[in-house]
């Protein structure tokens, strides 16, 4: 299959996503060679991916369609849609992530960091999975909210299985 750059894919697309968690993937040399309207977002971690600045300095007006919508003139005549201000537009544009989402992962992170900072001498510097059993206390803190109740398996239930009464 053939591979297209950047250089070549701004000419071609209508809209633009960059992922990255670099910086400068999109700039000003691409911004002069897209089409009419392109749309550009950044969904990577980073906001230096989209070259703001450049497109600020470099647009003869900038017009706020809707809040998280910019269409930028350029000297050339064509516009561009920036989303979000080329921040993080699942964020910017969307409701971002739910609260129940949010505490999930927030939960998880803490009860990750109190495993680390408890247990040093099992955790060398590295990447771990965590273990599964922060995940499952993570989701039972979070039954309640979700109007859940567990019944514990009896004793039989468990030998059966071959798993604790509390589950894998």
């Amino acid at each position: 299959y053939e591979v297209t750059t950047i250089d070549e894919a701004c000419k071609e697309g209508n809209i633009f996503v960059t992922t990255t968690g670099c910086k400068d993937i999109l700039v000003g040399k691409h911004f002069e060679q897209m089409k009419e309207d392109s749309i550009v977002c950044n969904i990577g971690h980073f906001d230096c991916e989209i070259d703001v600045k450049w497109l600020m300095d470099n647009c003869e007006k900038k017009v706020t369609i809707k809040p998280q919508v910019d269409r930028y003139t350029l000297k050339n005549g064509r516009h561009i849609i920036l989303l979000a201000e080329g921040r993080l537009v699942n964020l910017g544009c969307a409701m971002g992530h739910p609260s129940f989402v949010m505490s999930n992962s927030f939960t998880n992170q803490v009860l990750a960091q109190i495993e680390l900072w408890t247990k040093p001498d099992q955790y060398k510097i590295d990447v771990y999975m965590l273990p599964k059993k922060l995940d499952e206390e993570v989701a039972y803190a979070h039954l309640e909210q979700l109007g859940v109740k567990l019944t514990r398996l009896s004793d039989d239930q468990a030998s059966y299985l071959g798993i604790p009464q509390d589950g894998p």
